[in-house]
């Protein structure tokens, strides 16, 4: 197994040898993508996707690279980088060079992987599309994300439909049917719905599965020719429902290992005209297994519990298989080299049982015929061991049914009393017919071989000559015509060769190596003596198809000479075309049933036939022009009419003109190696090489010396015209110098304008400068007198709040008094009473020392307060308390010294009541002076900081 790491390569080989897959494993190469940076990591591939040819495929990885494989060309190419994971991939397209994708974000486009351009951007769902459907036309797509399916038209890249379904039910896929109009949509349900494309009308509904095995449906696979579809689970029973008849018809159940389906797809094959009998079942354990759903066999088998595959897809000619693994990496498998062990042919139904030794023989030989599958022979024993083998000519003799069996046990005789009794061979097994009739020895190693050797020279400008509108049928017919010239060389010379190819390679164009030893058997075997005359038509051949026009109808033959119309008009275009041209599909299919199945003279036989059944319209052509006409285009004729008549003259022709004489019977591709071709006169052909190499190398020359011609002519030329150049350069740099100088002097007259314009512009500037500096100083010389006068406001309003408090605090001083002065009035009428109370002198003692100590707390409240209002007046901001500055200062009279007054007042009991009362008089009068006083200080001060803002505003 070859292996080969992207890196970060955009292009490159994809293999580097051979290929050679083993059967074991079938893997062709296996490719891995790993990162260039300094910890390398392997970049995940997440989907993959086939075009319609099979030979070319795109992968994408989870960071956005998508790259083209070609198988073919052994190439890969980095065709874009959308730098986001791709969810689904489509490369089928109408435009084969154009893809689809879908994008992390949601988003469908749509690239060109030739040049590497966006060609549309898609947008409209609201969740990750998870496939994309492309319909057989490649007009129309369908994209299917969890919550709805959108119908693009792939023309205008615009949205034709959406549908919407219920978020509870949820979509599993929705898909065009192969070779059909018709949409298939697959819900979470298992409700399974057709619908028509155009019109969108439900065309049916599948019926639901039965409950004893009812698996929610998860995956999908139709057949090619739309008939059968298969679906699975999350188990390991495969329901397959008929589409035609909209039934469930067979249940198949899976190994008991498989506990979930994760993906379904057949596999095509070339001869089974779409109705595929082996289908891919890729289960939970990473293991692809292919099974028939006819005999419920397992066939083969991919991948492994250690190497698993996360997803897969088959080429539509079902050639090659490429698997997504589970660790990241893309495996391309070989169906061919998976099937090999499958597709052998049967063991042959005709044995011949070999003669003993001539010691042993009692008689003249033992000879037995098996009719079955199982051959008959007696018991075995050591002295006669009977071996089998295919029935051989005998070197004596030939024997009688040589040409009645086939290489692979097919009966030729019993396959041509079916083609005579139908009229042809079934087209679901034509091809494996023709395969066992032409004993097609599948040489793919001398195949690949000669087409190693690339396209031949001779046909390198194939498309011009025929311009055939599919670029994949003319790819395969340039290399099947190739590989004819590398086989033998008259064939590059052989100017019919493609009209002779070209209805084979259509027919077998997605298998190659069939459609050339179909063509190499039908020129050994039915263009046998066809080269003897090149590079003329092989008169001999035609010769002996106007002898037997002759024998069986002399008056066509005599129109024909009567009308200058020769074999080369009537018989070598049918031939060089073998009727390709004048026969439609199925007729011509019909024809090749019965030609490969007889003589190689069959086919001359065929050219009188059609001349002979067209004689009533021949007859009436008189020009040259309707003959041509005639034998170039489709006509009016039944050809199984045709088919009869063959078979009528090759059994009336007489032996001396019939064709079976002069054409050898029918010979099989060697296996192995091809035989040698050289039928034709060697000389002749190379002569014509070798003229054709001197032609080729005097056209080399020719082309040479004139493009050394062509090249001095262009050198001149190109002098004269930069001479040319020069000289009006010049001219227009002496032009252009006047006119800079124009401007320049212009310039200058326009610089000093605005010099002068600038000028005054800065006066006018300068003045306004100065008009705004002074109005931005007066508004802020008004800012600071607004400041001061708000400054001055605030300290007004101060000065008020102060006043206010010492108002209300000299009012309450004053209140104060006022109560002192009432109880000394008390006191001195109880003074008063003196006299009188003298029998009471203890009791008036004791109010006498009460009344002393009360006198001097409240002298001692009155002068502290007076203190303090005093202190404030002078020191207004000065916020210390008066108690600080010390008990004597504040006038605090200790206790000790009022006892020791009460206790005077106690032993002057001889004052009088008149003198205490001058004393009380002397102290009210000495206290309202000191607040007279006091309010004066007050106000002097308050006018004092009335004045000081003004002051400092000046």
């Amino acid at each position: 197994m070859q292996s080969t790491d992207l890196g970060n390569k955009e292009s490159g080989k994809l293999w580097h040898r051979k290929p050679s897959p083993a059967a074991r494993d079938g893997i062709i190469v296996n490719i891995i993508h790993s990162s260039s940076d300094h910890l390398p990591k392997v970049l995940r591939f997440l989907n993959v996707a086939f075009d319609s040819s099979g030979d070319c495929l795109i992968a994408g990885d989870h960071q956005g690279n998508i790259y083209v494989f070609d198988l073919y060309g052994n190439r890969f190419n980095l065709v874009q980088r959308t730098a986001q994971a791709c969810t689904a991939l489509a490369f089928n397209l109408r435009r084969k060079s154009e893809f689809l994708v879908a994008l992390a974000d949601y988003s469908i486009k749509c690239f060109d992987s030739v040049t590497k351009e966006l060609v549309s951007w898609m947008r409209g769902h609201e969740s990750s599309v998870f496939s994309i459907s492309v319909h057989a036309s490649g007009r129309y797509a369908i994209t299917t994300s969890s919550d709805t399916a959108q119908l693009w038209d792939l023309d205008t890249f615009q949205r034709k439909r959406k549908l919407n379904i219920l978020q509870s039910v949820g979509i599993q896929k929705v898909f065009f049917l192969p070779l059909s109009n018709t949409i298939l949509s697959c819900f979470k349900d298992n409700s399974i719905f057709a619908w028509e494309c155009d019109t969108l009308s439900c065309k049916y509904q599948l019926p639901a599965p039965p409950e004893s095995s009812s698996v929610l449906y998860k995956v999908f696979a139709v057949t090619r020719d739309g008939r059968i579809l298969a679906a699975g689970g999350k188990s390991n029973h495969l329901h397959l429902w008929c589409l035609e008849a909209k039934q469930l018809f067979r249940i198949i159940q899976m190994p008991t290992k498989v506990r979930a389906i994760r993906h379904l797809e057949f596999l095509p094959d070339s001869f089974d005209a779409g109705s595929n009998q082996v289908l891919g079942v890729l289960s939970q354990d990473g293991i692809m297994r292919f099974v028939n759903i006819q005999t419920c066999k397992l066939l083969f088998e991919i991948g492994s519990l250690d190497e698993g595959i996360s997803s897969s897809v088959i080429s539509p000619h079902g050639r090659y298989i490429a698997s997504i693994m589970e660790n990241g990496s893309l495996n391309i498998y070989s169906v061919q080299a998976l099937t090999q062990e499958i597709n052998k042919p049967p063991p042959p139904l005709v044995k011949v049982i070999e003669d003993l030794p001539k010691s042993k023989l009692n008689s003249g030989g033992l000879k037995m015929k098996v009719t079955s599958g199982r051959v008959q022979r007696p018991a075995k024993s050591r002295e006669n061991k009977i071996q089998a083998r295919i029935l051989k000519q005998d070197l004596t003799g030939n024997f009688e049914n040589k040409e009645n069996e086939a290489s692979d046990g097919l009966n030729k005789k019993r396959l041509q009393i079916l083609l005579k009794g139908y009229g042809e061979y079934p087209t679901k097994y034509r091809m494996f017919i023709w395969r066992s009739l032409l004993q097609l020895p599948e040489n793919h190693t001398a195949f690949s071989s000669l087409v190693d050797k690339g396209v031949h020279v001779a046909f390198l400008n194939l498309q011009k000559k025929y311009p055939i509108k599919s670029r994949k049928l003319l790819r395969v017919l340039q290399r099947t015509l190739s590989a004819l010239a590398h086989w033998s060389a008259i064939f590059s010379d052989t100017p019919y060769l493609p009209l002779l190819a070209f209805p084979f390679v259509k027919l077998f164009q997605n298998n190659q190596l069939i459609c050339f030893e179909v063509v190499a058997t039908l020129i050994i075997n039915w263009c046998q003596h066809w080269f003897e005359y090149f590079p003329n038509p092989p008169i001999n051949i035609l010769s002996l198809i106007e002898n037997v026009l002759a024998f069986h109808d002399k008056e066509l033959l005599q129109h024909f000479i009567d009308h200058d119309i020769t074999s080369q008009l009537y018989a070598w275009p049918l031939l060089e075309t073998v009727f390709s041209e004048v026969l439609t599909r199925e007729e011509w299919l019909k024809l090749f049933d019965n030609v490969f199945s007889n003589h190689p003279s069959f086919l001359l036989m065929t050219v009188v036939a059609y001349n002979t059944c067209s004689r009533a319209p021949l007859l009436n052509c008189s020009l040259r022009d309707d003959f041509e006409y005639f034998f170039h285009h489709r006509n009016n004729l039944d050809i199984s009419v045709v088919i009869r008549e063959v078979y009528h003259l090759m059994d009336t022709t007489p032996t001396d003109i019939h064709p079976n004489d002069k054409l050898d019977a029918f010979v099989a591709l060697t296996k192995g190696q091809y035989p040698v071709f050289n039928q034709y006169p060697k000389f002749i052909v190379d002569y014509q090489t070798q003229e054709r190499e001197r032609i080729r190398n005097d056209e080399l020359d020719f082309l040479r010396e004139r493009q050394m011609v062509e090249d001095m002519q262009a050198e001149v030329d190109q002098q004269r015209v930069e001479d040319e150049a020069w000289y009006q350069k010049q001219e227009l740099l002496r032009k252009a110098e006047e006119t800079r100088r124009e401007m320049l002097l212009q310039e200058e007259e326009k610089m000093a304008q605005q010099r002068q314009r600038l000028a005054s512009v800065k006066r006018e500037l300068r003045a306004k400068e100065m008009h705004l500096q002074d109005a931005t100083r007066r508004r802020f010389l008004k800012l600071q007198q607004d400041q001061c006068e708000m400054e001055l406001r605030r300290l007004n309003d101060e000065i008020e709040r102060k006043v206010h408090m010492r108002d209300q605090e000299i009012a309450t001083t004053a209140k104060d008094l006022e109560m002192r002065h009432l109880e000394l009035e008390s006191q001195k009428r109880l003074y008063e009473k003196w006299e009188e109370a003298k029998e009471k002198d203890f009791h008036l003692k004791s109010e006498k020392k009460a009344s002393a100590l009360s006198d001097a707390s409240r002298k001692w409240f009155l002068e502290k307060e007076l203190d303090d209002a005093l202190e404030h007046a002078e020191h207004p901001y000065n916020t210390v308390p008066r108690c600080q500055s010390g008990q004597a200062a504040s006038g605090y009279v200790p206790r000790t010294s009022q006892l020791k007054d009460s206790s005077e007042v106690d032993s002057s009991t001889h004052i009088s009541l008149n003198q205490r009362r001058v004393q009380w008089d002397t102290m009210e009068q000495d206290l309202m002076e000191r607040v007279r006083n006091l309010r004066q200080r007050l106000t002097a001060q308050a006018r004092n900081r009335c004045r000081t803002p003004h002051l400092l505003a000046t």
